[in-house]
């Protein structure tokens, strides 16, 4: 079983990331909120891991924290939820706004989450009632998603830039491969930012 792979974050598309572990690039599935708090391409990377076996295949499903994982396990052990559909809950809701949701039986709020219907939704509110608890909400996050506020920062100049590259039509892996050859700070400018990433562009 693999509970982890510790690797360098090679390339991302829309849904997933590539990790390089020794030379072998492992594709691995994540929800939406987790291309946020991703290092830049060529950074290490660490993800706790659920192993996907199929009759037809074999999938990778990824999280930054243990608490993370151990919500998806606790989605898919629902009856009609599988970890497509898990993937597709914690894309709008977090683990915690999940535990919300579920103590405050606002099965509506799950209904969000693209392919869940409310009879679905309400399964995983009575389902999950007596499993996840007020008290492990905000648990474990600031240790491994925000380290500080430097570096909140510095993440949100990132962000900014790699969204107004995708909105002018680069991919997400382009704007992020250009975007980790340029140094970034919490007091970067983000015109400048993107001036020195549309004059790099060309050698990509």
């Amino acid at each position: 079983m693999i509970q982890y792979i510790k690797g360098t974050l090679a390339d991302m598309d829309e849904e997933s990331v590539t990790i390089d572990n020794h030379g072998i690039g492992y594709q691995v599935f994540v929800s939406g909120p987790t291309f946020e708090y991703l290092p830049e391409i060529g950074a290490e990377l660490k993800m706790y891991i659920y192993f996907q076996v199929k009759e037809d295949g074999l999938a990778l499903f990824g999280f930054l924290t243990k608490d993370d994982l151990r919500v998806f396990k606790l989605l898919i052990s629902v009856n009609g939820v599988g970890p497509k559909g898990a993937l597709a809950i914690l894309s709008v809701l977090t683990p915690d706004d999940l535990r919300f949701a579920v103590i405050a039986d606002d099965a509506k709020a799950i209904t969000k989450a693209p392919g869940i219907g409310a009879k679905t939704a309400q399964r995983v509110v009575l389902e999950l009632k007596d499993k996840l608890k007020l008290e492990d909400a905000f648990s474990q996050k600031e240790e491994v998603l925000v380290k500080n506020t430097s570096m909140v920062q510095e993440k949100g100049v990132r962000q900014e830039a790699l969204l107004a590259l995708t909105s002018l039509g680069y991919s997400a892996s382009e704007a992020t491969s250009v975007l980790s050859g340029i140094e970034i700070t919490a007091d970067s400018d983000v015109e400048d930012i993107l001036k020195l990433a549309l004059k790099n562009m060309a050698f990509i």
